[in-house]
Order: structure tokens, then C-alpha cells, then sequence
């Protein structure tokens, strides 16, 4: 199980923390942004695979912003996935 820490842009979340075991998300963490929603997202997230989290929460705004937590964190794992496969 490989590690990673993302910080995004645009959002109020501070830093985005998870872990890859073979394209399935474990330990979820979100530093900062909406506690309840960040948490909630952590636990329907945990051991499902990242490649249908992506499909799912990119594109994601959040009120006008043209970016989310939840699309920030479907960067990074593709950011983790390219790297695992690069």
C-alpha cells in the first residue's frame, strides 16, 4: 500500500491524505474544508476503486468556484494512478 498527500487549489481544504493498494482508496483524510461532508465522503469512499471515484466526483463545483474537494481529490488520484502506472 503506497501513501499520498495532495495539497489542493481553490478550495478550503488544506491537504488531502490517502493511501493506493491496488487502485483501491484506504485511510481517506481530508486537513481542513467541511468536516461532516469531507468525513462522509471519506467513509463511502474507503475501499472502493479509485478510478470509479474519479469518474464520479470530477467536474465537481462547489457553490461558484469551478472546483470542490471532492473534484480536487479526484485530481490527485489521478495524479497517484499516473505515477503508480508511469
Amino acid at each position: 500500500m503506497k501513501s499520498y498527500s495532495y495539497v489542493p487549489r481553490g478550495v478550503c481544504a488544506k491537504q488531502i491524505f490517502f493511501s493506493l493498494d491496488e487502485g483501491k482508496i484506504h485511510n481517506l483524510y481530508f486537513e481542513g474544508g467541511c468536516p461532516g461532508n469531507l468525513q462522509a465522503i471519506s467513509r463511502l469512499l474507503e475501499g472502493g476503486e479509485a478510478q470509479k471515484a474519479i469518474n464520479l466526483l470530477k467536474g465537481n463545483t462547489c457553490g461558484n468556484k469551478n472546483t470542490s474537494c471532492a473534484d480536487q481529490l479526484a485530481q490527485a488520484l489521478e495524479a497517484a494512478l499516473a505515477e503508480d502506472h508511469g
